[in-house]
């Protein structure tokens, strides 16, 4: 795989530069409320534009239907990529149109533009060959040099992701390049013990990641609402908890696996529940009540691992030398139901260990929490796109970046 650093080498100076980024930031309204992904491309930008460059960044945002729709507009990221810079950013109103076509046009060397949110286009996520690669010559009309730098959409088989690289001269951005260097440091040399702490809402997104685990992990901490189909799976009451009960067959063959294998599978021992799940707009006081994880009553669910399981699985963590954590342990945005994944991201800041929070809610939460993300050994910018890696899964966007 070509790296930035060869491209910057051969020379980009009055080059138009196609950079495939991930601004896909959390907004409310048009307020962006975790600017991590942004922040994470600006090095790639700014070494594409201190060369000269005429960097063109293009991105998807949330899941608009194939058309333009105000609630997805990438202007906001376009305007916060800029203040990081401190520089112009030039803003294109469509995707492959005469906005963008002018745009592009009008930018000088060391110069940035930003284009529409990519899924405006019904091209960039079509299921049809045809269609996708039609919007993918179109794109690539608009530049000379393509640079993957979006980790984040890796996973997926997109136009910009994954046919525009094959009709450009094409390197990994420096982000990817890094966030591939840590998922080999999980795979391929991992330093043991290995404990991975796994938490979400669904047991079923995270189907694939385990059954890969058990053959690489030395531990196995489970927390979230996935906790309770495991939970249900040992025989316990789970009340009205998020519970996935056609799963249960495969998580108990999960732990059968896990127990045969000699990898240490750790469940929660007590559990914060209530009977309604928390107001997280007004955030108004929920009174949990602590019990025991398989003593949770028919009429409640629960919402946050407990006290004991936090002391538990912060003692899991301690003598880890390498940490994966994907998933809250709980409903971190309500401030009753957010210590669980306090506790598990405090475990990884004390820990002498290699430590990856691999993306998504998990990475939210740190910065939500008010962690400071140097004290990570490394925070992914793709929740899913890091799973599917770990799977051991071809990733699309990795696939179209390889010589």
């Amino acid at each position: 795989m070509k790296t930035i650093d060869e491209l910057l080498h051969e020379g980009v100076e009055g080059k138009r530069v196609f950079v495939r980024a991930d601004l896909n930031v959390p907004l409310d309204g048009t307020t962006i409320t975790d600017d991590g992904r942004i922040r994470a491309v600006v090095p790639t930008v700014e070494a594409l534009a201190d060369a000269g460059a005429r960097v063109v960044v293009a991105s998807h945002l949330g899941r608009p239907k194939g058309a333009p729709d105000p609630a997805f507009s990438l202007a906001p990221a376009a305007a916060r990529l800029g203040e990081l810079l401190g520089a112009d950013v030039a803003f294109a109103t469509d995707t492959v149109g005469d906005s963008a076509t002018e745009t592009v046009a009008g930018l000088g060397n060391g110069q940035v533009a930003v284009l529409e949110n990519l899924r405006f286009n019904p091209g960039e996520t079509a299921k049809d060959d045809a269609e996708r690669g039609a919007f993918a010559d179109r794109l690539a009309a608009l530049a000379d040099l393509y640079v993957g730098d979006g980790f984040g959409a890796v996973h997926r088989k997109h136009a910009s992701v994954y046919d525009l690289p094959a009709r450009l001269p094409h390197a990994a951005g420096h982000l990817i390049a890094t966030e591939v260097g840590v998922l080999k440091k999980l795979t391929d040399d991992v330093q043991r013990p290995y404990v991975v702490a796994l938490g979400g809402a669904k047991v079923s997104d995270k189907l694939g990641v385990i059954d890969h685990l058990l053959e690489k992990a030395d531990r196995i901490l489970i927390g979230g609402g996935m906790a309770y189909t495991f939970l249900k799976a040992q025989g316990h009451e789970v009340g009205i908890s998020l519970l996935q009960e056609d799963q249960i067959p495969a998580v108990q063959e999960y732990l059968a696996r896990a127990k045969e294998r000699g990898v240490e599978f750790v469940l929660p021992v007590d559990v914060l529940v209530a009977s309604e799940f928390p107001d997280l707009k007004t955030k108004a006081p929920a009174n949990p009540t602590t019990v025991a994880a398989d003593a949770i009553p028919a009429d409640e669910e629960g919402l946050d691992i407990g006290p004991e399981t936090r002391k538990l699985y912060a003692s899991k963590l301690a003598d880890a030398a390498t940490v994966f954590w994907n998933g809250p342990m709980g409903v971190f945005e309500h401030p009753d139901y957010a210590e669980g994944t306090k506790a598990v991201a405090q475990a990884l800041v004390d820990s002498p260990a290699f430590t990856v929070v691999g993306g998504g809610d998990s990475a939210a939460a740190v910065r939500t929490l008010g962690f400071d993300e140097n004290a990570f050994g490394h925070i992914s910018t793709g929740g899913g796109a890091s799973l599917e890696y770990l799977e051991g899964k071809t990733l699309p966007g990795l696939a179209a970046l390889e010589d």
